[in-house]
Order: structure tokens, then sequence, then C-alpha cells
């Protein structure tokens, strides 16, 4: 049973993979629409759940500069033959609203997946670590399935796919920082790289990468991934990674060489100069400076570290 109980005129809405409409134990289909046009009023309608849409801006999507003089008419046609379809023998008391010279979904009587979605996600962001990866991975679950997958051609599809794709990588990452919290580097690392995929420039998603190897002890691991993303950063964006990124791969630096004296005493050296040049008496050129020598002087030792692991 849906959350509706025994409300005849609520509807249950899968955007996920295919479309379907659940009502009063019924399943509704793309099929069940009436055609395309139908289908897409009332998706356009379920992605702007609880805001009205104006007819003229709905004639706008459906057919922009192809809209004839009737297009209005054409448009209230349709919502009708929706309204027969999703609240049939309650046109006027049902999910589906006229207002403001346009037309609404109630959201007290829609039950939509993907905002099931975003409420997952935003309790996520509130809660503790252990019930916060537990929602955050639900949120992932759910939207397994490519939003709107069957609407190929609609560029105001695309709009909210792209719009989705962006709420799914931060979905991910915070699952993967969750991940970390509770001491399960591996499922970091993994949900990290899958945000990867879709973000490559995401600072964040490299961050908790990098943080994963660290927590699972794969120093080698991490800062090749570190290289990756700084030689990325410098090819895309013009900069170097910011100052989480750098603790991260300074603390795998650190456990890279733990071990070896040599080595600890190398980076030890290099850590006391950084430190000295980022005194509070330096001047901005000096430590402009010292940010270079740092940045170069981690690459230099990482590049040996890599060597040195090689040749074993």
């Amino acid at each position: 049973m849906d959350k509706f109980g025994g409300l005849t005129s609520g509807i249950s809405v899968r955007l996920f993979g295919t479309f379907e409409i659940r009502r009063n134990g019924a399943v509704l289909t793309a099929a069940d629409m009436g055609g395309r046009k139908p289908r897409h009023i009332l998706e356009i309608l379920l992605l702007n759940l609880g805001t009205p849409v104006s007819k003229t801006r709905l004639v706008e999507m459906l057919w922009g500069s192809h809209a004839s003089d009737g297009a209005i008419a054409t448009l209230e046609s349709y919502v009708s033959g929706i309204r027969r379809a999703i609240q049939p023998g309650n046109t006027k008391k049902g999910p589906l609203r006229t207002a403001n010279g346009g037309y609404v979904l109630d959201p007290q009587l829609v039950e939509l997946d993907l905002s099931v979605f975003h409420q997952l996600v935003r309790a996520a962001r509130q809660a503790p670590p252990a019930e916060a990866h537990m929602l955050a991975m639900q949120a992932l679950e759910l939207s397994a399935e490519p939003l709107l997958g069957f609407e190929l051609v609609a560029d105001w599809a695309e709009e909210a796919r792209a719009r989705h794709a962006a709420e799914k990588v931060a979905a991910q990452i915070l699952a993967a920082e969750t991940a970390a919290l509770l001491d399960n580097p591996e499922l970091t690392i993994s949900l990290a790289q899958t945000a990867l995929q879709s973000e490559p420039l995401n600072e964040r998603a490299w961050t908790i990468l990098v943080t994963g190897y660290e927590q699972a002890s794969l120093p080698v691991q991490g800062l090749s991934a570190y290289e990756r993303c700084r030689r990325l950063f410098d090819r895309d964006l013009g900069c170097a990674p910011g100052p989480a990124l750098q603790a991260a791969h300074l603390r795998l630096l650190r456990q890279r060489a733990e071990g070896n004296t040599e080595l600890s005493e190398v980076l030890a050296a290099l850590l006391y100069l950084g430190e000295r040049l980022h005194g509070p008496k330096r001047t901005q050129l000096a430590a402009e400076e010292a940010r270079r020598m740092q940045e170069n002087a981690g690459r230099v030792l990482d590049s040996f570290l890599q060597q040195a692991l090689a040749a074993v």
C-alpha cells in the first residue's frame, strides 16, 4: 500500500526507468496517457511538482516556434484527457489542478520518485553519519535507472537529466564521505570513482577518493590518484588542487615514507622548509614561492617514492 492509504485521488509516479503511474491499485503506463504530447505535459508538471506552469510556457516547451494558433485549445484538450486518465470521476479535486492561467500537480496527492530522492538526500545532509549513509544509499538505489530515460529527444527532459546528474553526483560524494566516517574505505573508493566518472573535475570527489586510499593503507594508489587530479586540474582549469586535497596528499607521502628512515628525513626537511617559508613574517612573494616549492617538492618526492617502489 502506498502513502495514500484509502485516498483514491492520490497517485504514485515513477520517472526513473520506465514511466508508470499507480492509482488506487491500477497501473498506468505511457500508452495510457493518450499519446506523446499528453505524456509530456504530465511529465513537465511532475518535474515542477507543486509549482504552477502557465499554458504559454507549456505551449513553448511542447511546440516551440512551431506552435499553431490553436495550440492553447489543443493543450486544454490534452489536459482534459490526462485528468480522465489519472483521476477518473474526480476531475475537479484530483491531483491535477488549474492555477494561475496554467496547471499544477498537488504535491499532497502525488508521490513522485524524484521527489523522494530529493527528500532522502536532504535528510541525509542533516543526519549523523550512519543514518546519513543509509539515506544517501537509499537515494542512489532509487535513482539507479535514468531519469526520463524514455524521453530521448525533448530538450526539457535533457535539462532535467542534467540537473539530476549533478544532484546524483552530490549524493554519491555524500555517501562516500559517510562511508569513510564509518571506516569503509572500499565503498568510499568505489563511490568516489563513480562520481568522478560523471564529473572528472569535482575536487570534493577527488579528495574523498584520495582519503579512501589513505584509509585503506594504499598510499601508492592514493599518490597516483592525486597526480592524475593534479595534471587534470592543471590542463583543464589552470590551477592546482586545493588545501584539503593537498593535505590528503601530504598525509599519503608521510604514510608512504613510514619505515624508511632516509625518505622520512627528506620529507621532514621539506616540511620544515615549508613551515619556515609560511611563517608569520612572510611576504606575499615569499608565500607564493613557498606554495610553489611545496607543490614541486611533493611532486618530486611522490615521483621518487613510486620509482623506488617500482624498483623493488
